[in-house]
């Protein structure tokens, strides 16, 4: 598969012709993360994770966009859809395996990361895509009963420090991780979190990668 990272959460999966897409949110490259893809999954609600508004405009242009989401994302976007369009958006909980763009997708986890007390906790779902790349949304779950090959790491968020970052990292074990989340820092913030990050995950046996926006790997 190649994978190519955009700017923030938002992460597109290829393979013959197919193309998959996480989160793209407003901090992301929306319409070119979308171009030509066939299936959208959204971990959660926050506007990072989801454009409302360009996902519901790619889901009225194309026939053949579907998408997958928790349940409260799901109906939210299916009011603003017509029959046809709203059919084509599937409520998804955790702990299930559907198909998506010809692709196995199995979910994970179930809520988001507590960011304090007073802030409503949301539903978040990890999507783990041919048992090989796993985005955890806005969570540190780790997948249960099976190796992850490739982790999406979490770099910062206001629900997160460094040191869980790395213990996520470790507990997953992937053999390769790639930065997401991310957009929030700057040049100095971000080469403190990375290397940080590449040298614990090496002595785990993860090796680290950076990969800008736009920048693409083959998985």
């Amino acid at each position: 598969m190649k994978l190519t990272k955009f700017t923030h959460a938002c992460v597109r999966l290829e393979r013959e012709g197919s193309v998959l897409v996480f989160d793209p949110g407003s901090f992301s490259e929306v319409d070119e993360a979308l171009d030509g893809a066939q299936a959208v999954l959204i971990t959660h609600e926050h506007a990072d994770h989801l454009d409302e508004d360009a996902v519901v405009a790619a889901l009225r242009a194309k026939k053949d966009l579907e998408l997958w989401a928790p349940p409260g994302v799901a109906q939210s976007l299916q009011a603003r859809l017509d029959e046809h369009a709203a059919g084509r958006v599937h409520p998804v909980e955790s702990d299930s395996e559907f198909m998506a763009a010809g692709f196995t997708v199995r979910t994970f986890g179930g809520q988001h990361a507590l960011i304090h007390p007073l802030i409503p906790m949301v539903a978040n779902v990890g999507y783990l895509v041919e048992g090989n790349v796993f985005h955890p949304g806005d969570s540190f779950v780790v997948p249960s009963g099976i190796s992850v090959q490739n982790l999406l790491v979490p770099l910062h968020a206001p629900w997160s420090k460094v040191g869980e970052v790395i213990d996520f990292v470790v507990a997953v074990r992937a053999p390769q991780a790639f930065p997401i989340h991310d957009a929030l820092l700057n040049d100095a913030g971000l080469g403190l979190v990375e290397n940080h990050v590449k040298r614990i995950g090496t002595e785990y046996g993860s090796t680290y990668r950076h990969l800008s926006p736009g920048e693409s790997v083959e998985v």
